[in-house]
């Protein structure tokens, strides 16, 4: 079967190509956004759930390398089982796109006066909003399906964020975030040709691992959730190391290994990787600006901006890998935009 763009129409289709917009719009809020100052605490606690959780990790490594003591943790896990660590010296930091799914409301009422905290939303209005010492707004506009826009412009978010609290140049961790609606826009115009390669590249594929290290974990955890939550399709987001400590085993011409180059500290191990793959008869594409592959082929931006170009190959896959399956790409059958059930 060969493919048709018409089989991939549809909402989220339309949220993916709206991206570069959103993160336009997002960046350009961020400029007129407040500066987080004035908050005093002793360490840095950071949460979310899916996605929201995922876009944690650039962000956890920044502020560790800048010296904050930090920590993150699923929202729902940090209720039950971590609490202990939100002590009044602590400042929270809610990542939610909608601002109200359960956990976070949950969140809220557990630490209402009890610690200083930053909310990060795409939800004016929300009980996270409302509620937070400082309100970070994403500009991403309504969301139809599967986290995509909402999730890029958290990541912009996030990294202004750590740059804020590190008393990093404004202006110029701006200027930096501006390029990424820039390339993404540049990745995203070809979107027709890269789905239909991806098509053939990913037909007969019945496992998929995405697998990147440091930073590039974002772009792992949120494409092994996307990939089942879009196409239903099985798929496992995991660090490379991971991937190396029994899921290699499963290496064969049925397993598909994404990796992500990543930044130079361990972009040769990476690479590695995905040749240790293909000589074991896998099938394996490095994501990145050097890959052979051009639909994994990602535009050249700043550290800064990366993680969020990270995920459009993966997003693009999870249309292949719908229309592969005969499913309209994005479309929820058992869940809702919002989790409001534990």
């Amino acid at each position: 079967m060969r493919f048709d763009p018409s089989m991939v129409e549809g909402n989220y289709l339309r949220d993916i190509l709206a991206q570069p917009r959103a993160l336009e719009d997002t960046v350009a809020g961020l400029c007129e956004a407040p500066l987080p100052v004035g908050l005093e605490f002793d360490r840095i606690v950071l949460t979310g759930m899916g996605a929201s959780y995922h876009a944690l990790h650039p962000l956890l490594i920044e502020l560790v390398e800048h010296g904050f003591q930090a920590a993150a943790y699923e929202t729902s896990e940090l209720i039950y089982y971590y609490a202990a660590a939100l002590t009044p010296g602590t400042l929270l930091i809610a990542v939610s796109q909608s601002g109200r799914s359960v956990e976070t409301v949950r969140l809220l009422d557990l630490t209402a006066r009890r610690v200083r905290s930053i909310g990060v939303t795409n939800t004016p209005g929300s009980p996270l909003a409302a509620r937070a010492d400082l309100t970070v707004l994403t500009h991403a506009g309504a969301e139809s399906s599967v986290s995509c826009k909402t999730y890029v412009s958290m990541l912009v978010a996030l990294e202004w964020l750590g740059a804020a609290l590190r008393g990093a140049d404004r202006q110029g961790i701006e200027t930096t975030l501006r390029e990424a609606a820039t390339a993404a826009e540049s990745y995203l115009a070809g979107w027709e040709a890269k789905v239909a390669a991806l098509y053939e590249l990913l037909e007969g594929v019945r496992a998929l691992f995405v697998t990147g290290r440091g930073a590039s974990l974002a772009a792992a955890g949120t494409g092994g959730l996307i990939l089942k939550e879009s196409a239903h399709f099985h798929a496992e987001g995991m660090s490379c190391s991971a991937f190396r400590h029994g899921p290699f085993e499963m290496t064969g011409p049925e397993a598909c290994v994404l990796v992500f180059a990543g930044d130079s500290r361990t972009a040769a191990l990476n690479e590695k990787l995905v040749c240790d793959v293909r000589s074991a008869g896998g099938k394996a594409f490095l994501v990145g600006t050097q890959s052979d592959a051009d639909a994994f082929r990602i535009p050249a931006a700043a550290d800064a901006v990366r993680p969020a170009l990270e995920i459009l190959p993966v997003q693009l896959a999870s249309l292949a890998l719908a229309g592969l399956a005969g499913l309209e790409p994005g479309k929820f059958r058992l869940l809702t935009k919002v989790t409001t059930i534990e």
